[in-house]
Parts: C-alpha cells; structure tokens; sequence
C-alpha cells in the first residue's frame, strides 16, 4: 500500500510531466522514495468531464514505479489511439488517475461457474488471453458493468474473440488487484 504522500507526489508527477510537455510545467525533484523504486505495472488513466480521455500502462512490472507513471502519463496523453492527442488547453479539464498493479496470477477453474465464483468485481483486474489474443480490464471497469457475465463478454470482445469464448473453458484467465488513487479520489480497490 501506498502512502497518502506517495499517491500525492506520483498524482503530482503525472501532472508536472504533462505540464512539461506543453512547456509550462516545473521539474519534480530527485528525491524519490524507495517504494516508489520499485518495479511494478502501472496504468495512467486521463478523464475529461468524467469521460475516458486516454488510458495506458503496463500490466507487468517494466520498470520502477514512477518512471512508469511518467511513461505512462504521456502515452495515455498522446498515444491513445482511441483518441485524438491531448491539446493543452484540455490539460486544465483533465483529472488523473493513477493504479499500481500486483503481479497477475494465473485463475485456475473447473467450469464456467467456477470462473463466475472465484471473480471479485470492483478487486480483480482481469485479464484474458487466447492464442496471440489478450485484453484486460482493471478493476475500476466493474463499475460500468451490470455483471460477472458482461464483463467477461466485453472482456472478450476487446481481445478480438467472440463474446461468449469465456464460456468455451479454453480462455486462460489472471488477476490482479489495483490500488487506485486520482485527484478527484482516493479510492482503493485491493
């Protein structure tokens, strides 16, 4: 877990480095804490009015944390290509959210309604995969859908697999948990 400080100074990093890009922002300091050294994936997530406006990241560790979020800051910015690349007169419209992985681990299960038993909507980040196909979903996505089945269909759909491949027992499936933080939050979800 994550201190209030740390979710702070990363929120503040993402911010500072968006900033920089459009030239107006100040350079953060060298003092990194050394929980912040270590390497876990990360998600950046950009929202305008309350609408995703870009989200990237990294599900496995690649990095240290915050170099992660600064990487991630940008990418979710400019290269989304769900979305045109932040301009900076949104940048002042544009709340941050931030989630710092754990590692996923690989759900073993019996039958479909196994698979639907061991799944926690609002902890787990799923992630499917099948052949060269995968997507994910972070935890967070449970909140706008209506239910175990839902997500897993659009789960699927997202990875270019039919939507009811869940059901065929062939799909493997992991999770993680999330710790989310943003700032017009402080949600956790572990």
């Amino acid at each position: 877990m994550l201190t209030p400080q740390q979710q702070s100074y990363l929120l503040s990093l993402a911010r500072c480095t968006l900033e920089r890009h459009f030239g107006s922002g100040q350079t953060m300091g060298d003092d990194v804490e050394e929980k912040l050294k270590e390497k876990r994936g990360t998600f950046v997530t950009l929202k305008k009015n309350e609408e995703l406006r870009g989200c990237i990241g990294h599900i496995e560790p690649v990095q240290e944390v915050y170099k992660d979020v600064i990487d991630n800051a940008l990418a979710a910015a400019f290269e989304d290509t769900r979305f045109l690349p932040l301009k900076a007169d949104e940048l002042s419209e544009i709340k941050i959210e931030i989630s710092v992985l754990t590692q996923p681990r690989e759900l073993k299960y019996s039958s479909v309604d196994d698979l639907l038993a061991k799944l926690t909507p609002l902890r787990d980040g799923v992630i499917v995969r099948k052949g060269y196909r995968g997507a994910t979903y972070l935890p967070q996505v449970w909140e706008g859908m209506k239910d175990k089945e839902e997500f897993l269909s659009s789960l699927c759909q997202k990875a270019g697999l039919s939507p009811a491949e869940w059901r065929s027992g062939n799909l493997l499936v992991f999770t993680y948990q999330a710790e989310v933080f943003g700032e017009t939050q402080n949600t956790k979800h572990n």
